[in-house]
């Protein structure tokens, strides 16, 4: 049976693909191991593969073949898609198609020949060390005009904004942390990231006295009946949802003269950071859960553009 969350999406489609799509969804929820989010894009995609297969006389998994699913990515193209935005279409249907072939819905992978544009790697967002320390600093309401509440989200703000720098966490991570999952004695804390894989990362002492003051002073305000063992608190009571935490990430970045700063800057500032002050660019791979050295070297560009910009404003013959 298709989540809520996607069953409306395939409501159009023939009996065969339908039943393809099921399957997919669940074989990326089971098997694969998938996150929510991403088991909800790819399925996005393959409806909006499969509407286009239909219009082009498909019914059955087995008529969907290459010229199809390159069209599609032309006519994505052409209503103006981004290459990232591409590459994911073409990743989705390539899981789709080699899913269709192991389930046996068809005899061959014609996703396996198709070709998506690389996306283009930008240099991440990063703020510097001062801007980091201007954000992180709390802003206290006065203790006779605050009631516990207010100071409370207070404590837990600066304890997530502490978090994010500190670990380089993803905003998932930190909203799925427990109470458990923070080892205190030796400044660590057990994060499950993609794929359900779990490491442990570190924290400093700032972080370490931030959750401190949030776990013993302002938990106890927040918590209720749904607090369950979540370590970071809604207002209401309830686990902490990302988009509180993008929100509290932007309106405090804005208070400090960084407009546009969400989560995931704070995770490349950190691992700029580790690498501007001589950290090892695997242990900064392993510190952000990342599968493969590749995805960590990009913060190593960013490193290399702000040594040229002070090599340029310092060198005579620059």
């Amino acid at each position: 049976m298709p989540a809520l969350a996607t069953r409306d999406l395939r409501s159009g489609l023939c009996a065969g693909l339908a039943d393809s799509l099921d399957g997919f969804e669940q074989n990326l929820r089971a098997e694969v191991g998938r996150s929510a989010h991403t088991v909800r894009g790819y399925v996005t995609d393959v409806v909006s593969l499969l509407d286009h297969a239909m219009a082009r006389g498909a019914r059955d998994p087995a008529d969907v073949d290459l010229a199809t699913l390159r069209s599609w990515l032309a006519k994505r193209r052409s209503l103006g898609a981004a290459r990232a935005t591409l590459a994911r279409h073409a990743s989705s249907a390539r899981a789709w198609t080699a899913y269709c072939r192991q389930a046996g819905f068809r005899d061959d992978d014609p996703g396996a020949q198709l070709a998506s544009p690389a996306p283009r790697r930008t240099l991440p967002h990063t703020v510097t060390v001062a801007q980091a320390q201007r954000l992180l600093a709390p802003v206290l309401p006065p203790p006779t005009a605050a009631d516990d509440a207010a100071l409370a989200v207070e404590l837990r703000d600066v304890a997530i904004l502490e978090m994010l720098y500190a670990t380089g966490v993803r905003v998932a991570e930190l909203c799925g942390l427990d109470l458990a999952a923070v080892d205190s004695s030796r400044r660590l804390v057990r994060v499950i990231g993609k794929g359900d894989k779990e490491r442990a990362v570190p924290y400093g002492v700032p972080a370490e006295e931030a959750l401190h003051r949030w776990t013993d002073r302002g938990r106890r305000v927040l918590a209720n009946d749904r607090s369950g063992s979540a370590l970071f608190l809604g207002r209401r009571g309830g686990r902490i949802d990302a988009r509180a935490v993008r929100s509290l990430v932007h309106q405090r970045g804005e208070r400090a003269g960084l407009a546009g700063l969400g989560p995931h800057g704070l995770r490349h500032s950190a691992a700029t950071h580790l690498l501007e002050g001589g950290a090892d660019l695997r242990w900064v791979q392993e510190l952000l859960g990342h599968a493969t050295l590749a995805t960590t070297q990009i913060y190593t560009h960013v490193s290399a553009e702000r040594l040229r910009a002070v090599y340029e404003t310092a060198h005579p013959r620059a």
